[in-house]
């Protein structure tokens, strides 16, 4: 079970790593095309920043939203700053931000709360955060042909938002025939087995001696497959994908696995 002192340690090395972005990226580079359409990196970095903008202060609860509104004003606070004033903003709002946890202390993350994915403790809230952080430092890390770190806490919290989805992937996106049963085995940074069957719906099990499908990737592939950022059929033909078992499920599977944008 994640503590609340893994996510915090968790969001204090994702804002340290946008307080480096903001600090040493040129104006040139700001303005590289993420993998998100409708951002560059600067707009990536101010929507995962902008957020925790409007998280700060926001007490969790499962009757009164966070104030999903603030991003607009986040938005043009920043608009037209230069770098450096943009970096001080981006340093502000993250220090703010792990003084906000800091003083919610360890037993918020079993509160009742709002999050993304519907109303669940605010452990999953945090667990939302750091996915997203995690993809975005990769929607703009892999446009600059820069390596980051796959490893630890931070990533294996990444693939468990993934993992909590799986049974709609499964499902409704891959489309898995009732009584067949997959499995993903993650290798590499992370070692995951996500173990799947349809039994009326697709579900998450946690035993699978011989499943009719195996699709095999490392946990950024995969991630990164799930989220819709990268091209399933360049992943495929790099090796960083691939299937045994029933051929036609395991590519429909590598190609398909896509549930959020």
């Amino acid at each position: 079970m994640s503590t609340f002192e893994d996510y915090f340690a968790a969001h204090r090395g994702l804002f340290a790593h946008y307080n480096d972005l903001v600090g040493r990226l040129s104006d040139e580079q700001m303005a590289v095309q993420s993998l998100c359409p409708d951002w560059d990196v600067r707009g990536v970095i101010t929507h995962a920043i902008g957020a925790e903008y409007w998280l700060t202060g926001w007490e969790p609860s499962d009757t009164a939203p966070p104030p999903f509104e603030r991003m607009a004003d986040f938005a043009a606070r920043v608009r037209g700053s230069s770098r450096s004033e943009f970096a001080q903003v981006v340093a502000e709002v993250t220090a703010s931000r792990l003084d906000d946890l800091t003083a919610m202390g360890p037993g918020v993350i079993d509160r009742p709360s709002f999050t993304p994915a519907g109303v669940f403790r605010y452990g999953r809230f945090l667990q939302v955060r750091v996915f997203d952080m995690w993809v975005h430092a990769r929607d703009i890390s892999i446009p600059l042909g820069e390596a980051l770190d796959d490893s630890g806490f931070t990533a294996e919290t990444a693939l468990q938002e993934v993992d909590d989805s799986i049974g709609y992937i499964v499902g409704k996106k891959i489309g898995l025939p009732d009584q067949m049963s997959i499995a993903f085995r993650i290798r590499g940074a992370v070692d995951r087995d996500i173990l799947v069957r349809v039994d009326g719906r697709a579900g998450r099990i946690f035993g699978l001696d011989d499943p009719d499908v195996e699709v095999f990737s490392d946990v950024a592939t995969f991630v990164m497959l799930a989220s819709g950022r990268i091209d399933p059929q360049s992943q495929i033909d790099a090796g960083k994908v691939s299937w045994s078992g029933d051929a036609h499920w395991g590519e429909t599977a590598a190609r398909n696995l896509a549930y959020t944008q």
